[in-house]
């Protein structure tokens, strides 16, 4: 229940506890209006509950859902919070002031979704610190589980380019978090180097305003693209040298979650550039995994793509070792049975 079974976070977890071997009975909705799903969800619950569960696993984004379900059933509940809605619409988007009616109501569902759940999973320890001091809920209750990526999707491929050229990637939804700001002044600074070029895929609240940087610097390196379908991304990860990971922005948010699309970068053994920051660094070493720069930095972002054009041994390197590390901590059979070795806890002690 929550977000869209399709979405990255809760494929991977389906994904992952499949293959441990838990059977699943899902309540999802593929319809778009978020509103309207969750009223469907909620009548399928009511009229059909899930009576021979064990336990019920709150997908994101379903903070909503809880204090109905709290109500409706005695089954343990484990919440995967993955984010706050109150820290993203009041802080990150900056959609209501954290003191207005609807800042109290996000913040009132983040507190009360996790005080009625029995477990609550965050995607880092950072995150976690956040949700405690912030909602006044007790650390033993929250587990950390990364955010993974499909490897069904996900896997190396051979790069296009080559003979010296560098292609940069990136893409995100353009929201404060990224940073995506100090992309476009980086590949400004490297305007300059031939052979270097960058893609900038996706759209979102801060599109225009970097479409309008970008005319003001006058970029003839950068191509945008409005968005690539899902099933595509790989390709157009697998036609890049270097991808950019982030978080670069300077929202408190962005040092303390890892970016989902890290570690599809990581699984396709695609040397990364990442943002210097505590949630990074739960998961990846610099100069290992990846290079971490120092956030809200474009000079450091170009200076790492440089360096990354200079040194394919590096290269080669660092995307091995991203994928070792993906192997090691966040592939769907990792995160699926870490799920459920939590979930058979949450059972043993209810």
């Amino acid at each position: 229940m929550g977000r869209e079974p399709t979405y990255t976070r809760n494929r991977v977890i389906l994904d992952g506890l499949a293959s441990a071997g838990v059977e699943t009975i899902e309540y999802t909705d593929l319809g778009r209006n978020y509103p309207l799903r969750f009223a469907r969800l909620l009548a399928r619950f009511v009229l059909k509950p899930p009576r021979g569960a064990d336990a019920i696993l709150v997908g994101f984004y379903g903070q909503p859902f809880i204090p109905f379900i709290s109500r409706l059933s005695r089954k343990p509940i484990v919440l995967d919070a993955f984010l706050s809605g109150y820290d993203t619409m009041c802080f990150d988007r900056k959609r209501f002031k954290p003191g207005s009616l609807p800042g109290r109501f996000f913040y009132w569902l983040d507190r009360s979704g996790c005080r009625r759940s029995d477990l609550v999973l965050l995607d880092t320890d950072e995150h976690v610190e956040y949700f405690v001091e912030t909602f006044g809920v007790d650390r033993d209750k929250f587990r950390r589980v990364f955010v993974g990526a499909e490897t069904s999707l996900f896997s190396p491929q051979p790069a296009a380019t080559g003979g010296g050229s560098l292609e940069v990637f990136y893409y995100s939804t353009f929201h404060p978090v990224h940073g995506t700001e100090y992309v476009i002044r980086a590949a400004s600074l490297l305007r300059g180097e031939d052979g270097i070029h960058f893609t900038v895929v996706g759209g979102g609240q801060e599109r225009d305003a970097i479409e309008s940087l970008s005319g003001s610097l006058g970029l003839g390196n950068t191509d945008f693209i409005d968005w690539i379908p899902y099933s595509e991304l790989p390709e157009a990860i697998a036609k890049a040298d270097v991808c950019l990971g982030g978080h670069f922005g300077t929202v408190a948010k962005s040092s303390r979650v890892i970016p989902g699309k890290a570690f599809q970068f990581l699984a396709m053994a695609k040397p990364t550039i990442m943002g210097d920051n505590p949630a990074n660094r739960e998961l990846l070493e610099d100069r290992r995994d990846a290079l971490l720069v120092k956030m809200a930095d474009p000079q450091a972002i170009a200076d790492a793509i440089l360096e990354l054009k200079s040194d394919p041994v590096l290269r080669g390197t660092i995307g091995r070792n991203g994928r070792r590390r993906f192997e090691e901590e966040a592939t769907p059979e990792i995160i699926g049975a870490q799920i459920a070795g939590l979930v058979e806890g949450v059972i043993r002690g209810a």
